[in-house]
């Protein structure tokens, strides 16, 4: 694995010194961990696109702490999505700070890879509640959050749609099919699937195993049914302002002009911008009827935490490293340079991530998510599902057989 040495320099540590630190970031007259003659010995693992930040980052640290202890701080390229994997491989000689998806979380805790953070409340305080809960097991806090991006929102194109227009999905499907345009979703994954499901009182989510799923988007019973849910998207498949595509074919809609709004993730921000020009627009998900009455699109989210290794031969100094890497100005840094949301609250408050459109319509949309937990027999019972929907139901199945077909699938041992 590549690896790259950072140690303090003391001509940088006197120019960083100087150039001074958000109020934010600990004094260097801050408690820290009591210094030892041996070298304190750090492993920082972090996305590979993620380095030349992260590099920043640690140097500030030096330049902060650098002279309390003998620090030797490795960067390793590591992808927060595979992260547990390879520190499961090896959890003893695994980083002492690393970065990870959020539902990796109850895998880490359950092996005993993260301990409880010790001033929880001052994490509790700084950062978007739906973050912190991400980062929480049991209302237990294990982590510190570092961002809020990794969600879907709405993409429209001003030039056809109103600010009004935007708040009814109904609406929008017959502004597009009047143009001979499209509203895409997609519709093959679950993840954007639960957005119908979602605010409708029926539930799905992660048993106690950390394993299986309980769900009951079939219920026959409440104000909403899953046959409610079940027809609002049938006549969503058949509306011929709707098409289902997946981030490749919602591209390709965008950029030759098919598609005139479309439901996905700020990781395609630029892409959309650059195809619609001053009739760029992003918002929170719209509503759409079911039952005869309005439900708010609801929507999973992501977040990317920062742990540090239970097992850390310096573990006072590797939880210092995390709060500094998660830090409000350290999350502005890593919007400024990689354009991923903060979590901090005050960070996502701010005029410059509030510029975005793109932010600033998934922190709106934050109020109507939930952080992914599910088991893995939830996906391919789901896209069979939708497959049927789009397809006309070829099986000849009522609603309410396919329904519960999905649920049995979703909640198989």
């Amino acid at each position: 694995m590549k690896k790259k040495l950072i140690q303090a320099n003391m001509a940088l540590l006197f120019a960083l010194t100087l150039s001074g630190c958000k109020n934010d970031i600990p004094s260097s007259d801050t408690k820290a961990p009591s210094s030892a003659s041996d070298p304190v010995v750090l492993r920082v693992w972090g996305g590979e696109e993620d380095e030349a930040l992260l590099t920043e980052i640690i140097d500030g640290f030096l330049a902060q702490y650098g002279g309390q202890a003998d620090f030797q701080i490795t960067y390793e390229p590591q992808s927060e999505s595979t992260c547990t994997n390879a520190l499961m491989a090896d959890l003893t000689n695994g980083a002492d700070v690393f970065a990870f998806a959020d539902d990796q979380l109850n895998t880490l805790v359950a092996a005993g890879a993260l301990e409880p953070i010790a001033d929880d409340q001052a994490v509790r305080d700084a950062n978007l509640p739906e973050a912190v809960l991400a980062a929480s097991v049991n209302d237990t806090l294990y982590a510190l959050p570092l961002t809020a991006d990794n969600g879907y929102f709405l993409y429209y194109n001003k030039q056809y749609f109103t600010d009004e227009d935007i708040l009814s999905f109904d609406r929008m499907l017959d502004i597009a099919a009047a143009q001979n345009k499209k509203v895409s979703m997609e519709w093959s994954s679950g993840w954007y699937v639960y957005s119908l499901f979602g605010n409708t009182g029926l539930a799905v989510g992660l048993n106690d195993d950390g394993i299986t799923n309980y769900c009951t988007w079939n219920s026959t019973d409440g104000t909403v049914k899953g046959t409610d849910v079940g027809e609002a998207m049938q006549r969503i498949a058949g509306h011929p302002g709707f098409l289902s595509a997946d981030d490749a074919g919602f591209l390709e809609g965008i950029q030759n002009g098919a598609v005139i709004a479309g439901v996905n993730g700020v990781w395609n921000a630029l892409a959309v911008e650059e195809a619609w020009g001053s009739g760029f627009g992003a918002s929170k998900l719209p509503s759409y009827t079911c039952a005869g009455q309005q439900i708010q699109m609801a929507s999973f989210s992501g977040y990317k935490l920062i742990g540090v290794n239970a097992y850390s031969k310096h573990p006072e100094w590797a939880a210092k490293l995390a709060e500094w890497i998660s830090s409000e100005e350290n999350q502005m840094l890593r919007y400024r340079m990689r354009g991923q949301g903060p979590s901090n609250i005050n960070a996502a408050a701010s005029d410059e991530v509030q510029s975005s459109p793109a932010i600033a319509a998934l922190l709106e949309q934050s109020e109507y998510s939930c952080p992914q937990r599910i088991g893995g027999n939830y996906w391919e019972p789901v896209t069979a599902f939708t497959e049927g929907l789009l397809a006309g139901n070829p099986s000849g199945e009522s609603l309410q057989q396919q329904l519960d077909t999905m649920v049995e699938g979703i909640t198989a041992p």
